[in-house]
């Protein structure tokens, strides 16, 4: 994954209530599974990946409340998606991978349709407020970014 996407991810959960956090990391498994896609040739590149994806993976799990009958299916859904990433780094295959896409692809689809309707605060506290946007220059896009900072002390 590149700096640039990594970035993206911290700033989004910056800013993300628990709904939208399920689906940051949802979107961040699929680019961890893009990079194993990548560097398939490369088994110490595609061990890493996939071992991020595992780590992704232990997130969500952790984040399951269980009182939830969902929360169980999920449960046993999260270890099949483990043991399959295990199997295709054990015999380092690929064709695995793609059904785990489709997995993660339906549940990344139901929960963004989800947090569109979570209107909840955000996880994390006191963290900076990020402003962007674009304008139009004399002959380009200009994109300009606002920080407002607050670690808590007050004037």
């Amino acid at each position: 994954m590149t700096n640039e996407r990594k970035k993206d991810f911290t700033m989004r959960i910056t800013q993300a209530n628990k709904t939208e956090m399920i689906v940051i990391l949802y979107e961040m498994v699929l680019a961890y599974l893009d990079d194993a896609e990548d560097t398939f040739e490369d088994r110490d590149a595609f061990k890493e990946s996939i071992k991020k994806t595992r780590e992704c993976m232990n997130e969500l799990m952790n984040s399951l409340d269980y009182q939830f009958e969902l929360s169980q299916m999920l449960f046993r859904l999260y270890v099949f998606i483990g043991k399959t990433l295990t199997a295709s780094v054990a015999h380092h295959v690929r064709e695995p991978l793609a059904g785990v896409r489709a997995i993660i692809e339906k549940l990344h689809s139901a929960y963004q349709e989800v947090s569109g309707q979570d209107h909840s605060e955000s996880v994390m506290a006191n963290t900076q407020t990020v402003y962007a946007g674009l304008t139009y220059g004399r002959r380009s896009l200009n994109e300009n970014c606002y920080s407002v900072v607050n670690r808590g002390y007050f004037a």
